[in-house]
């Protein structure tokens, strides 16, 4: 069965905390590099482990069209198929419905859609989605749900929440493979005592972690920063969080401060293969002119790979000239920044000082450097 273990707890309210897995241990507070087709797009399995991911995220919306959870589960598990021998957490396919609404139906048993690939009609219900992760064989399985898209009105709210929430209860039921995890989903909108209602009625059912749906879907950061901190103390004190699609290196400090254990965010490696970096210093726009004679690392206090080895004007040159290693070298860099980040957080929970790196980080590289406008 999985478990999660507290290990220490900060006055400002992070959480320092273990979590066992069928395939392996992941510390926490922790960042899940995104690999929504069982790739982390632009790195190796092997590459991911030497930075330091311990988890990694894919998607069952996309497995299950392409190649298809039946081939993946003849092949020895999605963790054979992709070469990836840690544990794996793997979306619903709740937000890829949410972001087809013009290709999907949904209605109290499911959701009926039509293939992004092919236009094929396709159904999904909570059991299937259970079904669907159970073939994968992941480590963490995450209940269908309705990501509402904001703004909505609250009767709209009401009736998507009371349908996730019967969702859940009917994946648990459906659930073969206790040892595989299964975390629900409060939604809500940024309704308080919508998100309140979510957290009492899922925390009474034997759910291995809960996560927070259907923010960084527009509203901004202090929108959702205040509805995270009115949501997370209702949600299970020794049970795992996990706030979902999240984010930025401010928006995941921002949120480990209020309790939050894991994330995920497409951010690090898309920006990567866009030309941005994150660095000790703020970001990096690497296409900008003024890098093309500059010697110097993108950041002299990293030690990933692409630091110890290429310059900042040489990454320039791959970049302008469309080259896939400025891809991977940028990727590689980004996904050990972000690797990094989490565990000075952790050190800094377990030492008692997380206040203090958090206002380090708001006045330091939080806030320094240019926005993700910059690599357009």
């Amino acid at each position: 069965m999985p478990d999660f273990d507290l290990i220490a707890e900060d006055p400002s309210g992070a959480r320092r905390g273990r979590l066992r897995l069928v395939h392996g241990t992941v510390e926490t507070p922790a960042f899940m590099p995104v690999g929504t087709q069982a790739t982390v797009k632009a790195m190796t399995p092997e590459e991911l482990e030497a930075l330091g991911a311990e988890i990694i995220l894919s998607n069952t919306y996309h497995l299950y069209l392409r190649p298809g959870h039946e081939t993946i589960r003849e092949l020895g598990g999605l963790h054979r198929f992709m070469n990836w021998h840690r544990p794996i957490l793997t979306d619903s396919g709740g937000f890829q419905v949410f972001s087809l609404a013009g290709l999907r139906k949904i209605d109290p048993d499911g959701v009926t859609f039509q293939s992004h690939l092919d236009g094929s009609r396709h159904r999904l219900t909570p059991e299937k989605v259970v079904e669907i992760q159970e073939a994968l064989g992941s480590d963490v399985m995450m209940c269908l749900d309705e990501c509402p898209p904001h703004p909505s009105s609250r009767d709209y709210l009401e009736r998507s929440l009371e349908l996730s929430n019967r969702w859940a209860a009917r994946s648990l039921e459906c659930r073969t493979h206790p040892e595989l995890a299964l975390f629900a989903i409060l939604q809500g909108g940024m309704h308080l005592d919508l998100r309140r209602r979510a957290a009492e009625f899922l925390s009474s059912y034997p759910f291995d972690g809960f996560a927070v749906g259907g923010l960084s879907v527009g509203e901004g950061q202090e929108t959702m920063l205040e509805t995270l901190a009115g949501t997370a103390p209702h949600m299970p004190r020794q049970k795992p969080r996990y706030l979902m699609g999240v984010g930025t290196p401010l928006d995941i400090v921002e949120a480990v401060a209020l309790g939050i254990d894991l994330f995920d965010c497409v951010l690090p490696t898309r920006t990567a293969r866009n030309g941005m970096v994150f660095t000790s210093q703020g970001k990096i726009a690497i296409k900008h002119a003024r890098f093309g004679r500059d010697p110097r690392p993108l950041d002299e206090a990293c030690d990933c790979h692409t630091c110890r080895n290429y310059s900042r004007a040489y990454l320039r040159h791959l970049f302008k000239s469309r080259e896939i290693l400025a891809s991977r070298l940028n990727t590689l860099h980004n996904l050990t920044y972000y690797s990094n980040l989490m565990r000075r957080i952790r050190a800094a929970v377990e030492a008692g000082r997380f206040v203090q790196f958090l206002r380090e980080f708001r006045n330091g590289e939080g806030r320094a450097g240019g926005g993700v406008e910059d690599c357009d």
